[in-house]
């Protein structure tokens, strides 16, 4: 049984700070709120991906006539008849389009799985039968999908950070150094795979393209959507109401398209759905990591050298990097300090943003080297963390909005029980299970995006906001009414909060831990007019009174600092060495991540991180068969996942840490539980064994195999 424990000190002075229920909850569990895959429509058509069963070659024929012969088939599209797509563009985001979402329009396969047709059907059901008859005939080529450290064709990748930073001469430093640590860090590819299945309905209105999806931001979508197709933005409309789990899987896929391309070509709604199995290739993934760590230090622990180069691969098609060394930019300096993140391209599905993308893999890496320097230096893991606290960005030069990561560390010391650790390895036991503990320390980047809302003073005392926010499951709509309420000093209960529409304007999307708190801007601002225009004695009309909001102003002028949640991550694990079982007995984690808005919703987020920390850890591994191409066991049963019974009593807990930068005090939540999580296991596990286990997951056939520090 899971349980989370917090007793968070946010000072609570209305509704925000105050436990709040989700104000969609009863609609969510008695089925009233539909998902993107149940809404209705009349003459709803259904369509079926067919994907490519070679992993690189070219359609040599679609052999289309017997499909179109099945009962029910209405069209296939494929290369050779589907509408034509401009992908040369930039997108909301700043990138190109991924050419896996312009689908059907060459007969390239880059990668198994790739899409080449779409059977349309007047149920599901035939939609699929005939899909999984259309036979395909392929000119196959041969493929690569073999990822490895040091590969040749190896190259360097600017993101949303620059690829390479480097200060100070490294092996200078490394020379200099009384104590180094020189280690290589592996991490699997890893999948979303969120509830709710991606799914689209796409259908023509009144001349406008109308897609009932379920997404991170209907503007997004809609956006791409418009480029793609070459339409007028403002003849698209995309709607998300409610969205059962994304994780950086739902932005715009091929689903979507082909949805659009078949409701344009038969004139009718057309519903496409992605199946489980296909999830795997089509909707993104984390790209596996290679990463090396060099560390040098004084013999007191002091960092004179750092380093942290990572490899991940991507497609041949799109350019996509897991940036795992840009969280070392931010947690530690040192006189050198290099920093590079690298990509390969082989013949494999593009992957994507996963939730806390980079820092997930990237603190596992950094944070056990920094547990096997404390090793080396005869230092507690803690205190060696506190002898490197920087003052200031450790590469930018810049000062902290706030940075309590020795709060955490210090509550959660106390917490936990730390101080009784006796640190060296191996020692504890209970009965037949080696026990151990460790910790790592977690951080993720705290941004906020212009957004605009719209709130309304209506005639019958209520007030309703408009915002183009998106609820992916994290209690968005629910902190929102609580932000809203607080600034209209008004009761909850006289806030409606509509969400999940692209006609509702610009805002950003959720993803980046930035959602709630770019919202919450907007928000606070249209209430904040609103009340000032809301003099004594006014009479209002019968539409009401409405104010709107741009941040855009506001947030570019924000003052240029390094703006960060922080936490702390505490395991403890017994581990079976008979059978090689690792088992986690109890995780704290600690975090300073802003004012928190909704406790009972923060909670969630904290604990769910770490419960994918716990999985990242133990079980978490998608295998491909270098032979063909692509996935051994391509679903949940074959992709390993933590279930109850692998998650233990979990607590999450947060310090005071408002961001004075900000009208509510908010930073981000939604990330940050995940990162450092799988380092702190990790590090239990070398506590109970004395074993080091730098490759993820740890399985029991690593455990039994394993020498001293493997």
């Amino acid at each position: 049984m899971t349980t989370a424990a917090t007793t968070g000190r946010t000072t609570a002075k209305g509704a925000v700070g105050t436990a709040h229920t989700r104000v969609e909850g009863r609609d969510k569990v008695t089925g009233a709120a539909r998902y993107a895959g149940e809404i209705p429509f009349a003459e709803l058509a259904h369509g079926w991906l067919a994907l490519s069963t070679v992993a690189r070659g070219r359609i040599r024929a679609v052999e289309t006539d017997p499909v179109l012969a099945m009962p029910g088939v209405i069209t296939v599209l494929h290369h050779g008849n589907a509408p034509r797509v401009d992908a040369d563009y930039i997108g909301l985001l700043g990138t190109p389009p991924d050419p896996t979402t312009a689908v059907f329009q060459r007969d390239q396969v880059p990668y198994l799985g790739w899409p080449v047709a779409l059977v349309v059907a007047e149920t599901s059901e035939q939609a699929r039968e005939a899909a999984e008859a259309l036979v395909v005939r392929y000119e196959e080529e041969p493929h690569d999908v073999t990822f490895r450290s040091e590969h040749p064709d190896a190259y360097p990748v600017d993101a949303h950070m620059p690829a390479v930073v480097e200060k100070g001469d490294l092996e200078a430093q490394l020379t200099a150094s009384a104590v180094v640590v020189d280690v290589e860090y592996t991490t699997p590819e890893e999948h979303h795979n969120p509830m709710e299945p991606h799914a689209a309905t796409a259908r023509w209105e009144g001349g406008r393209l109308e897609v009932v999806d379920s997404n991170q931001g209907t503007l997004w979508v809609a956006a791409e959507l418009a480029s793609l197709f070459s339409l007028d933005p403002a003849s698209v409309r995309v709607r998300s109401e409610h969205v059962g789990g994304g994780f950086g899987s739902k932005g715009v896929r091929a689903h979507q398209v082909a949805a659009v391309m078949a409701a344009t070509v038969l004139q009718r709604p057309v519903r496409v759905v992605m199946t489980r199995r296909q999830m795997f290739s089509l909707a993104g993934y984390r790209s596996p990591t290679a990463q090396r760590v060099r560390l040098g230090a004084d013999a007191d622990g002091r960092l004179r050298a750092l380093e942290h180069r990572s490899l991940s691969l991507t497609s041949t098609v799109h350019e996509f990097i897991e940036p795992s060394a840009g969280v070392a930019r931010t947690m530690y300096d040192a006189d050198a300090h290099h920093t590079s993140n690298q990509v390969v391209r082989l013949d494999v599905p593009t992957p994507t943003w996963m939730r806390a993308p980079g820092e997930a893999p990237g603190s596992f890496a950094l944070e056990a080297a920094l547990d096997e320097l404390a090793e080396k230096c005869g230092i507690d893991p803690i205190e060696l963390r506190a002898r490197n606290e920087p003052e200031r960005g450790p590469i930018s030069g810049l000062p902290f909005s706030g940075r309590n990561l020795l709060a955490c560390f210090r509550e959660g010391a106390d917490r936990f029980g730390w101080a009784d650790r006796d640190p060296r390895p191996g020692l504890r036991r209970e009965g037949r299970w080696l026990l151990g503990t460790g910790t790592a320390a977690a951080s993720f980047p705290a941004g906020a995006a212009p957004s605009t809302a719209a709130v309304t003073a209506e005639a019958d005392g209520t007030f309703t906001v408009r915002i183009n926010a998106t609820d992916i499951g994290t209690g968005a709509r629910t902190a929102l009414t609580l932000i809203a309420a607080d600034a209209l000093e008004v009761p909850t209960d006289r806030v409606r909060v509509h969400i999940g529409d692209s006609d509702l304007g610009m805002a950003f999307i959720a993803g980046g831990s930035m959602g709630t708190r770019s919202w919450a801007w907007a928000v606070t601002a249209a209430a904040g007019e609103l009340r000032e225009r809301l003099v004594p004695g006014i009479t209002l009309p019968p539409e009401g009174i409405t104010a709107r909001s741009d941040t855009t102003a506001a947030i570019g002028a924000l003052a240029q600092k390094e703006r960060h949640s922080f936490g702390a991550q505490f395991a403890e694990v017994a581990v079976e060495p008979a059978t090689g079982e690792v088992r986690v007995r109890r995780m704290l984690g600690v975090f300073a991540a802003g004012r928190i808005v909704n406790p009972l919703t923060a909670r969630n987020q904290f604990v769910g991180g770490m419960t994918w920390g716990i999985s990242m850890a133990l079980h978490e591994e998608a295998v491909r068969d270098r032979a063909t191409g692509g996935h051994y066991g391509a679903d949940l049963a074959g992709y390993h996942v933590a279930t109850h019974a692998d998650v233990p009593h979990i607590e999450a807990d947060w310090i005071d840490d408002p961001d004075p930068d900000d009208p509510v005090g908010i930073k981000g939540i939604g990330e940050i539980g995940i990162v450092g999580a799988a380092a702190a296991i990790a590090n239990a596990v070398w506590h109970a064994t004395g074993v080091r286990h730098r490759s993820l997951p740890i399985r029991p056939d690593r455990v039994l195999g394993a020498g001293p520090h493997a």
